[in-house]
């Protein structure tokens, strides 16, 4: 039997299990509320919806802290939790102990099974493991990992890795996870610790001299969300399985400093995250790990905010990163609106902005050397319009682009497929593969 840990929480028995206790849950309330306080129903009704609506426009439009509005399909999906809770709270008063344990076990079951259908909508957490933060199971240190290989295989100029490299007797069967510090030496920038993934051909007495990929997360998010929401690991596995052990080296930073912030990938009043990303984590990925040291075989990319990053990082520095992979991201850096992010980050200096801005930069210069790799949902009506923009900027520019419309919205059914169909792309730009 699998370990709980392992079981399913997007499809499968758990997700079943919990809609149908909630259904339950909701109809015993229902029920009792019915049958002792029938205009309770009417309260608790309104209760929730006016909660859902007024937490709405806090978010959206007095807190927030994410220029992306939520969803309509996520507030219906918090109001049933929600409507537990308030048939609770209107129908406590005058009821029985035993009837007020069995109400809010009825509204446990109800927020439980809000919280789990929330969850399916996004996909983020999709096992137990993943939601309750244990360490994945091909977790390893740093130290486990020797720093210089018995025998380095390295790219021959003009040809790709894979023409030289055979599939050495000790190759692990898969990539191994770790989770390690990358400070801020430069920039100052307090990052949470970062993830890597280092794949079968860099763990094996004779080592493969790889590329390096680096993945940003989204806002809100973490540095481990592409490993539980995108399945990095598993994905980039079926990759090395099918080219010997081969795949790039993934480096996944912190680019928040905490799950809430948006110091926008720029070097701002908010911070010097581009700094960080573009100097303190390669020159800390030089230092600790042996990889591929030609720049124009690393790429940068990530989904939503980190498409956005991916987008930035591309064109202010692309003697760092020849290839971008922009997944859902943004046409600029953005707080929710253009005025509120330059008084934020520049103090108002519009000038500033521009100067920063990869739309602005690339209508002004040409990037012929650089690859963009886009995607976006089909079903995405916010990002999908400035993903358009963005390809048709990029192609004016003088890059090479290529562009993937998925089935989907703003969820990781795009951003972990949208990893999945550009990776053949990805491997041939970094020497990993032929094109």
């Amino acid at each position: 039997m699998r370990s709980p840990l392992e079981w399913s929480l997007l499809g499968g028995a758990v997700p079943a299990t919990l809609g149908a206790i909630g259904g339950l849950g909701a109809g015993l309330l229902l029920y009792r509320t019915v049958r002792r306080r029938p205009r309770a129903v009417l309260a608790a009704g309104a209760l929730a919806l006016a909660f859902v609506a007024v937490g709405g426009w806090i978010v959206d439009d007095v807190w927030r802290p994410f220029p992306d509005r939520l969803p309509a399909a996520v507030l219906r999906r918090t109001a049933f939790g929600v409507a537990g809770v308030a048939l609770v709270v209107v129908a406590w008063r005058g009821s029985a102990w035993r009837t007020r344990v069995l109400s809010v076990a009825a509204a446990v079951a109800m927020v439980l099974s809000s919280a789990a259908q929330v969850n399916d909508y996004y996909g983020q957490y999709p096992t137990f493991r993943a939601a309750m933060g244990v360490p994945p199971r091909n977790q390893i240190s740093l130290g486990d990992v020797p720093l210089r290989a018995e025998r380095l295989v390295a790219p021959p100029p003009g040809r790709p890795l894979s023409a030289v490299w055979r599939r050495p007797p000790s190759l692990p069967d898969g990539g191994r996870l770790l989770s390690i510090p990358i400070p801020g030496v430069r920039s100052g920038f307090a990052a949470r610790p970062a993830w890597i993934y280092l794949p079968p051909a860099y763990l094996s007495g004779e080592r493969a001299r790889l590329p390096v990929l680096i993945l940003i997360h989204g806002q809100p998010g973490g540095t481990r969300d592409w490993i539980d929401g995108g399945k990095l690991d598993q994905v980039l596995d079926r990759f090395a399985r099918a080219h010997d052990g081969l795949a790039p080296i993934v480096v996944m930073p912190d680019a928040l400093g905490t799950t809430m912030a948006n110091p926008l990938c720029l070097d701002s009043r908010l911070g010097r995250l581009e700094t960080y990303l573009s100097e303190d984590v390669p020159e800390w990925i030089r230092e600790g790990l042996e990889v591929d040291p030609d720049h124009r075989h690393w790429a940068i990319g990530g989904y939503s905010y980190g498409g956005t990053c991916a987008l930035q990082l591309g064109v202010r520095r692309p003697d760092r990163f020849a290839t971008l992979l922009d997944i859902s991201g943004q046409n600029e850096p953005t707080l929710g609106s253009r005025a509120g992010t330059v008084a934020a980050a520049f103090g108002g200096d519009e000038r500033a902005f521009r100067e920063a801005n990869p739309l602005d930069i690339m209508a002004r210069r040409r990037f012929p050397e650089t690859t963009a790799l886009i995607v976006v949902g089909r079903d995405d009506h916010a990002y999908r319009p400035q993903q358009r923009e963005v390809r048709a900027a990029c192609e004016r520019a003088g890059m090479n682009v290529q562009y993937w419309e998925l089935p989907g919205g703003h969820t990781w059914q795009v951003w972990g497929e949208g990893l999945v169909v550009a990776l053949p792309a990805l491997a041939a730009r970094m020497g990993l593969t032929h094109g």
